[in-house]
């Protein structure tokens, strides 16, 4: 099978990533040192290529009515323009069919950010929606050339505590009306030196920075002119790591098409209590919340937290790590888990790990937020 490429494929391999096949798509793991990397965007600036996620763009009177009714999350927030909203899409049983930012334009014109893995059938959703609501809109995938031949779209994320002052160092046009924004918030720049530019206050590591969309013929020269200023490439590896350490979800790791999302943390982008329907809300009211998703962080020497390793509560009642690794900016083992409802924050429970029973601590997630651990 050939892989997909990113259009920053040949900028990868001329920085000499180690590449790999990350559910079709040709992505670098590292370029070297993913410790490095990860430290990286912990304590200065970083930056990672997710140009093989899927910007599509949602046009047409009837827009907002389509997106109150196809996301679990309430559209009705966004009424600003340039305001972003995180959202799960869900089928009819609750299921997540992916989780996703949605962007406000206009009232004819909303984009939404979709998972690499998921976005054909994303974009397949929305059409089929589009067509049972009779909502008349024009949905447009903008990760290839589209059907009206629309430019592609490239995102590079940009994150750190200096990245918005390094980002602005290349993109000084941008600056003006970047600088403002606060977190879930977007501008579009329509004249820079790499021609239009989507500057959104957004990320998936826990620290501040942007998630930049830029016309995919101009990424290369724009992700060479950042690492010129000092933003260091990383990969998928890094992305990992920091993502886990900022409690965040990985769609298909920690929740998919079976996955209640109560049970996987993300209640908090559910809006259950307007009059408002959407798609999967019966069920969820009535299937309520089965299990808790919590932080572990292993207490004994013996081994990593891994995915699908047992988690048995003080009752003996059973839960299942989604995501582990071993934390480069706490030195401990920590994991995503799923556990009963009657373990708590505070509680110790027991992970398997071949075969032993190891002695891990229930915390609060997210373990590190802004580069301070918050969980110890």
């Amino acid at each position: 099978m050939t892989l997909k490429a990113t259009p920053l494929n040949s900028a990868h391999r001329a920085a000499g990533a180690k590449m790999v096949d990350f559910g079709g798509w040709d992505m670098p793991v590292n370029y070297g040192s993913q410790i490095e990397e990860h430290n990286a965007v912990r304590t200065d600036a970083g930056m990672f290529d997710v140009s093989h996620m899927c910007v599509v763009d949602l046009k047409g009177a009837n827009v907002r009515a389509f997106l109150r009714g196809l996301l679990a999350n309430n559209v009705d927030k966004l009424q600003v323009p340039g305001k972003a909203l995180y959202s799960c899409m869900l089928n009819p049983e609750g299921g997540v069919i992916d989780d996703l930012i949605v962007y406000f334009f206009s009232e004819d014109w909303f984009r939404i950010v979709v998972n690499a893995g998921t976005a054909d059938k994303d974009v397949a959703w929305m059409n089929q929606q589009n067509a049972a609501t009779s909502s008349g809109l024009t949905i447009t995938q903008r990760r290839d050339r589209s059907a009206d031949n629309l430019d592609p779209i490239a995102l590079i994320a940009v994150q750190g505590p200096n990245a918005r002052a390094k980002a602005w160092d290349v993109l000084p046009e941008t600056r003006a009306a970047s600088e403002p924004l606060k977190p879930f918030n977007v501008v579009i720049v329509p004249d820079t030196a790499f021609g239009e530019v989507m500057v959104a206050r957004t990320g998936y590591t826990g620290e501040d920075g942007f998630e930049i969309g830029v016309a995919a013929d101009k990424a290369e020269a724009l992700w060479n002119a950042f690492a010129a200023a000092g933003i260091k490439p990383a990969g998928l590896g890094a992305r990992d790591t920091l993502r886990l350490e900022a409690g965040m979800n990985l769609y298909g790791q920690d929740m998919d098409e079976t996955v209640n999302p109560l049970d996987a943390g993300l209640g908090w982008t559910i809006d259950l209590v307007s009059e408002r329907d959407f798609i999967g809300k019966a069920a969820l009211q009535a299937k309520g919340q089965q299990a808790s998703f919590v932080g572990l962080i292993l207490r004994e020497k013996g081994g990593i937290l891994r995915a699908h390793q047992k988690v048995i509560s003080a009752a003996g009642n059973e839960g299942e790590i989604t995501s582990g690794t071993f934390s480069p900016s706490m030195q401990q083992a920590i994991a995503l888990a799923r556990v009963p409802l009657d373990v708590a924050i505070g509680d110790t429970v027991q992970v398997v790990i071949r075969d032993k029973r190891l002695a891990a601590s229930v915390v609060k997630l997210p373990f590190v937020r802004n580069g301070k651990v918050l969980a110890a």
